[in-house]
């Protein structure tokens, strides 16, 4: 079932003493003002971002484990490899068939691992041929201005100023994409904004 998130709550944060960014906070709210997790958050500027060799070459994770997949929302920037370790004592056979990335991981036991190379921004949603209840998602993302919201439903970013589109994505959200884009600006005043997204 879909759930609505029409409140975004946008707080632009103390520059530390840099003219040329700005700590932006996102806070991820349900319609009774809930927060959300497994949000996540990106900020790509008009003029495009180079994501650094240093944050594709991070050490990303999906595992199994307890006959689920952790994290249930992984965030990667393109060109990031994720592992796929199984540490459960059954084995998985790990699969996706979303156009961004298809594949598959035959059966393999505890212990095993598998690693995929992820190229091309878009949602990979994640399955396990032999348990049907286990389901988790790769967010693959085109910009190094990201982050997941937690149990509190906040991410702060720290971002570069001037215009950019800021986009909130979670795999329950009812909108087109299962994601809210509003473009922004982040000048040298510091500021405070809310918005609702239309779905």
């Amino acid at each position: 079932m879909k759930r609505v998130f029409p409140v975004l709550g946008i707080f632009l944060l103390a520059l530390g003493g840099r003219a040329t960014a700005a700590d932006l906070t996102v806070a991820v709210n349900s319609s009774s003002g809930k927060p959300v997790a497994f949000a996540v958050v990106t900020w790509a500027p008009a003029g495009g971002a180079i994501i650094p060799a240093t944050e594709k070459n991070r050490a990303f994770v999906m595992a199994q484990k307890d006959i689920r997949f952790t994290p249930y929302v992984l965030a990667v920037p393109a060109g990031a490899t994720v592992a796929f370790p199984n540490l459960d004592c059954v084995n998985h056979h790990v699969y996706s068939f979303s156009p961004v990335q298809p594949f598959q991981f035959p059966l393999y036991g505890k212990g095993k691992s598998h690693v995929m190379k992820f190229d091309h921004a878009g949602t990979v949603a994640l399955g396990c041929n032999i348990h049907d209840s286990m389901s988790a998602y790769i967010r693959v993302v085109d910009t190094p201005y990201y982050a997941t919201t937690g149990a509190d439903g906040r991410v702060t970013l720290n971002v570069p100023e001037g215009a950019a589109r800021l986009a909130v994505w979670q795999p329950t959200l009812d909108g087109p994409e299962h994601q809210s884009v509003k473009n922004i600006t982040v000048g040298k005043i510091v500021a405070a904004q809310s918005f609702s997204i239309k779905v």
